[in-house]
C-alpha cells in the first residue's frame, strides 16, 4: 500500500487562485534630507563666506596698497623737485580717489573748496583740514611756490598718509 495518496488532479490555474497584485512601496521621499546632505550644504555656505571674506579684505588691502603706492610717486616726485603747487593738487586728487573708492561717488564727486574740507574732518581721526594743515588742499594750489613752506608740505604728507589708513579700517569699497 502507498502510504499516501496521489492526487490526480490537475493544478490550480492564476485564475483559480486568490491572489493580488503586487503592490510596490512608496517612493522614498527627498525630504527631509539626511543629516549628511544638511552638513554639506552648510559646509558649502561657510566656504562661501570663507572666500568672500578672504577677497574682499584682499582687495581692501590691495587698494590701500595702490594709494599708499601712489602717495610714495607724489612724495618722491616732490623730493626731486616738483613744484610744491602740482604736489598738493597730486595729493588732493589722491585723496579723492581714495574717498571715492571707499564711500558712495555721490557723496564725494561734486564737493569743492570747503565743503570737501569738511567731508574730509567728518570722515577724518584728527580733524586736520578745514582749519589746519589740511586747508592747504584749497589754497595751495594758487599760490606761488615762494609762498609754501616745505615743512608744510611734509606734513600734508603724514596727515593723508593716516588718513589713508584710517579711510582703510573704517571704511568698505564701493
Amino acid at each position: 500500500t502507498i502510504p499516501f495518496r496521489l492526487s490526480m488532479k490537475p493544478a490550480a490555474t492564476a485564475i483559480d487562485l486568490p491572489l493580488r497584485d503586487i503592490h510596490l512601496p512608496e517612493p522614498v521621499s527627498w525630504w527631509p534630507i539626511a543629516p549628511g546632505w544638511w552638513l554639506l550644504l552648510a559646509a558649502i555656505v561657510i566656504a562661501c563666506l570663507v572666500i568672500w571674506f578672504i577677497r574682499r579684505s584682499w582687495n581692501k588691502r590691495r587698494v590701500l596698497r595702490q594709494l599708499k603706492e601712489r602717495l610714495q610717486t607724489i612724495r618722491d616726485d616732490f623730493a626731486e623737485g616738483a613744484t610744491a603747487a602740482d604736489t598738493v593738487r597730486q595729493l588732493s586728487v589722491l585723496l579723492r580717489r581714495a574717498c571715492i573708492t571707499y564711500f558712495p561717488r555721490s557723496d564725494v564727486a561734486s564737493l569743492t573748496g570747503d565743503a570737501w574740507l569738511q567731508f574730509l574732518d567728518s570722515k577724518s581721526r584728527e580733524k586736520r583740514f578745514s582749519e589746519d594743515i589740511g586747508n592747504l588742499l584749497i589754497s595751495a594750489p594758487y599760490q606761488p611756490d615762494s609762498e609754501i613752506d616745505k615743512a608744510d608740505i611734509q606734513t600734508l604728507f603724514e596727515l593723508i598718509e593716516r588718513e589713508l589708513q584710517h579711510l582703510h579700517r573704517q571704511g568698505r569699497l564701493h
